[in-house]
This record gives structure tokens, sequence and C-alpha cells, in this order.
């Protein structure tokens, strides 16, 4: 039984290797899975065009004469 990566052997840094690329392989294949979109895949960008300037104003001051 090794207890540290530096005094292990080759099979043992191979395993590792090995199931470092499958666990990186396997989140990867879910998080494309996780995709959801019903336009096909396609991306587009939506633009929100401004509308014309308004002014708000509030007078609840009280007018002192």
């Amino acid at each position: 039984m090794n207890h540290s990566i530096h005094s292990a052997d080759r099979s043992t840094h191979l395993k590792i290797v090995i199931v470092a690329l499958v666990a990186g392989t396997v989140i990867a294949g879910l998080g494309f899975a996780a995709r959801t979109g019903s336009d096909g895949g396609s991306q587009t960008a939506r633009v929100i065009k401004a509308g014309a300037p308004v002014t708000f104003t509030n007078s609840d001051a009280v007018t002192v004469r």
C-alpha cells in the first residue's frame, strides 16, 4: 500500500490518471447534457431598445411663504 504519491509505483500513477480522465469526462458529459433549450442549440442575443425619455417629478413638499 502506497501512502504517498511520491513513493507510488508506475501502475498506481496510471490508475490515478485513468480515474481522473474518466471523472473529467463524466463531469463534462453531465454538463453538456444539463443544457436545456428548445431553440435547437442556437444562441442569439436579445436586444432591448430604449423607449422615449420620461421625466418623473414629485412635489410632495410643503411650500412655506
